[in-house]
């Protein structure tokens, strides 16, 4: 098979959504850095909300982005918290997917704290094909063609040979 043919993984991104600025994103951010074993950044609201009490740029939640082999290993463990089990309908057209888990505990090795509480994560997994750069880079960028873009049935096929994963219809 041609190697600018074969889907890989592109990165991995880890969210909490606090909420709330303060002692609740301080303990997200650090069950974040427990996770994943690198330091969060804070995210934003990006517009008013009156009826949440959120105003524009309020400090909401905290994520961490993990690329390469780092993002595999994340993946492989938070894919045993999820039985390696995904649904269908968690996946988009061009193959990336995204699932949540409802308890950190849920990791292997994590012990549940009392000070810090419980907290859920989403994690987006965002799946591409070499040859991707060109729609990014900053000299002569053009669209990704059709015929390369990488498809649901492509990507579904390389996670289940990759991390066994099984899709549920």
């Amino acid at each position: 098979m041609n190697k600018m043919r074969t889907p890989k993984l592109d990165k991995v991104v880890v969210h909490i959504g606090a909420g709330e600025a303060g002692d609740r994103l301080v303990k997200a951010q650090k069950v974040l850095e427990m996770v994943t074993g690198q330091k969060p950044s804070i995210t934003h609201s990006k517009r008013t909300n009156r009826d949440f009490g959120i105003r524009e740029g309020q400090p909401l939640g905290c994520k961490v982005t993990l690329r390469g082999k780092i993002a595999s290993e994340f993946l492989k463990k938070a894919l045993w918290v999820k039985e390696n089990r995904i649904s269908l309908y968690s996946f988009s057209p061009e193959g990336s997917f995204s699932f949540g888990i409802s308890d950190y505990t849920d990791f292997s090795g994590m012990k549940y704290d009392p000070e810090i509480g419980v907290f859920g994560m989403d994690i987006n997994v965002s799946m591409i094909r070499p040859g991707y750069r060109i729609s990014r880079r900053q000299i002569a960028k053009r669209p990704v063609p059709a015929k390369h873009r990488l498809t649901l049935t492509e990507s579904v096929g390389f996670l289940k040979e990759q991390f066994g994963l099984e899709v549920v219809e």
